[in-house]
């Protein structure tokens, strides 16, 4: 019964960790840039994830600090552990006038962080800052051709496998749009069908699993009788 049992074994670990997958997309489902993700398995069932780069629904604020990417582009953030990227515009300016993202780390500009000391902020489609109508920096919006090598790393934060200086690319569409938030990309109702799919998928095979116990149990004892 050894290979009958590995069949739903490996089943209820592919449903066990899709399962993982979707209740993450839910807990996410109001984080700003958030990303999906595929789940897929290779030919000895390791569990692949693949991140979905699809739009997020752009969502006014009309806080002048928040900041929507309407189609390509990373907005560049400078962490503890180096260059970040992410989809989530939700800034805010700290002590010192430094753009940040929620975390308190520092959002990249073309000339490194930007200081914000003014009244009346605005950011046009360019990217472009300008503070009581006199610029001041960009934004430092990049891209790469190969988005696969994008990783996440926390809800809404991406670091690059790979030479990332000199893979970083200005995206061919650019639109930036401030007052405004890309919310995650994730569909509840969608996410709560394929909950309950794969939890259902997940009791067959606990019940396939119980019933090859059972069957071996049996077979134990009998053989023990005819001794």
């Amino acid at each position: 019964m050894i290979l009958q049992m590995t069949r739903p074994v490996q089943g209820g670990l592919r449903q066990e960790r899709k399962l993982e997958a979707t209740s993450n997309h839910l807990a996410n489902a109001d984080t700003a840039g958030f990303k999906k993700d595929v789940v897929s398995f290779d030919k000895v069932f390791k569990a692949n994830l693949n991140t979905d780069f699809s739009q997020g629904q752009i969502k006014p604020t009309d806080n002048k600090l928040d900041v929507a990417l309407g189609d390509q582009g990373f907005f560049k953030i400078n962490t503890p552990e180096g260059i970040r990227y992410t989809r989530d515009g939700n800034f805010s300016l700290n002590t010192d006038g430094v753009l940040v993202n929620q975390n308190g780390y520092a959002v990249q500009g073309a000339n490194g962080e930007i200081v914000l000391n003014g009244q009346n902020i605005e950011i046009n489609e360019a990217g472009e800052i300008m503070v009581d109508r006199l610029p001041v920096d960009n934004l430092d919006i990049v891209t790469f051709d190969d988005l696969t090598s994008l990783k996440k790393q926390g809800g809404d934060l991406f670091f690059y496998k790979g030479d990332a200086a000199a893979d970083e690319k200005e995206p061919d569409r650019l639109v930036v749009k401030q007052g405004a938030l890309e919310g995650s990309n994730i569909q509840v109702v969608d996410e709560m069908v394929g909950m309950i799919d794969h939890h259902r998928m997940y009791e067959t095979y606990q019940k396939m699993m119980q019933t090859f116990d059972e069957v071996d149990g049996k077979a134990i004892n009998e053989v023990g009788k005819l001794q």
